[in-house]
């Protein structure tokens, strides 16, 4: 297939919201604590989770409708169990990234704002891009931002390999005490991201189709491998700037992701010189505005089509409701909540981690059903793949709960 940028779109959306705190905090910190020895671990999981996140953009393209109405097709409680578990975690997590964002504008920027008045800038400043431009502007903008984040991280490895770098192994590692499997686990559990971004990308398959007037299953698939893959690529850029720059330095990291971040943006100054602050510092921006922007369309977008689907009406000004509900409620959970954050995170992670078999088996019985044309419904690898997959996200979710 020859290549064209015009042919890439919900791909990029897909690594703009799974590119975030799961590699800007949880792979750095990985290189840090592990040197390299965790990679086994990131790429397992990556091959575990791919037939789950593919199946979204193989379902749209091949059908025309969002992995949403295949959920309805396989009973309304299944829909209605995704309304509930998204409307449990979507303010909390829009939440969360918007304030790593913040802390990072506020280091990269000085004193200009506090972290509060850069939230509500932000969130701003998102809002009126999706409101005024709607999907075309941020098919066009993504990439944008995806070929930024990739230069700025690739070219920061490239100079960390050149520096004064710790000593670091690349034998791998399996944690052995609690407090390093619990790390292992929220590692692997948020890598590459949560498993409902499979719907999140169908939708924005769907968006595509509508403006581009074509969008073939093989156009999908080759997307989505595009964005999938460049996430294994800076996942492991990710470790190696931990590992190579934070690995034995003897610093104590904060749990915050903000107050990670700007460690990560500090030690590189300090490890390189003042000249490379730029560099980290767009990649860390990069990596969490494109985050902020593409959840804070991706939920409201969701939600907007769960809620018709549920009711049988369509409402003309659902995805705008959303999205200024998504909004707010984030505004309202910073300003009046933010001593909470914590357990709130906690609450929301521990409901995406525990939600990843859920997600995988209703999207592979619906991508193996009638519902799904017969040419594309997954191969006999695919098949054992899924199979191995949903065995691994199972085992997976009772060990977290063990620990």
């Amino acid at each position: 297939m020859n290549f064209s940028l015009k042919k890439i779109g919900p791909g990029l959306l897909f690594a703009g919201a799974a590119i975030g705190v799961s590699h800007l905090v949880q792979s750095t910190r990985a290189g840090a604590d592990f040197g390299f020895g965790l990679i086994w671990a990131l790429l397992l999981v990556n091959l575990f989770k791919y037939p789950f996140f593919q199946f979204g953009p193989r379902y749209a393209s091949a059908t025309g409708e969002s992995l949403l109405e295949g959920y309805k097709k396989l009973g309304k409680p299944v829909l209605f169990a995704y309304f509930l578990l998204t409307f449990a975690t979507m303010f909390t997590i829009q939440t969360a990234v918007t304030i790593v964002t913040a802390g990072i504008a506020t280091s990269l920027f000085g004193a200009v704002f506090d972290v509060e008045t850069w939230t509500v800038i932000i969130l701003s400043i998102c809002l009126l891009l999706l409101l005024v431009g709607k999907y075309k502007l941020l098919d066009k903008l993504i990439k944008i931002i995806i070929i930024v984040l990739t230069i700025s991280t690739i070219t920061a490895v490239c100079f960390a390999l050149l520096g004064d770098i710790q000593m670091v192994t690349f034998k791998q590692i399996l944690p052995e005490n609690n407090l390093e499997i619990a790390f292992l686990i929220a590692f692997m559990g948020w890598m590459p991201a949560p498993l409902d971004i499979s719907v999140w990308h169908s939708l924005w398959t769907i968006e595509k189709k509508k403006s581009s007037g074509e969008f073939l299953p093989k156009s999908a698939l080759f997307d989505f491998n595009v964005g999938y893959i460049g996430t294994i690529i800076l996942g492991i850029a990710f470790v190696a700037l931990g590992a190579l720059i934070m690995f034995n330095s003897g610093a104590t990291f904060s749990s915050s992701a903000g107050q990670f971040a700007n460690q990560l943006i500090d030690m590189y100054t300090t490890s390189l010189g003042n000249w490379a602050y730029i560099i980290v510092g767009v990649a860390a921006f990069t990596t969490m505005f494109s985050t902020t922007l593409t959840t804070l369309d991706a939920s409201p977008r969701a939600m907007a089509k769960t809620t018709q689907l549920l009711t049988g009406r369509r409402f003309k000004k659902g995805y705008l409701f959303w999205i200024l509900f998504l909004v707010s409620g984030t505004i309202v959970i910073f300003f009046f909540f933010a001593s909470e954050m914590g357990l709130l995170i906690k609450v929301a992670t521990i409901l995406s981690f525990l939600t990843a078999p859920f997600y995988a088996i209703i999207n592979y019985i619906l991508i193996s059903s009638k519902h799904t044309p017969e040419d594309w419904r997954p191969s006999k690898g695919l098949h054992v793949l899924s199979i191995l997959g949903i065995i691994f996200l199972l085992g997976f979710s009772v060990w977290y709960l063990i620990y």
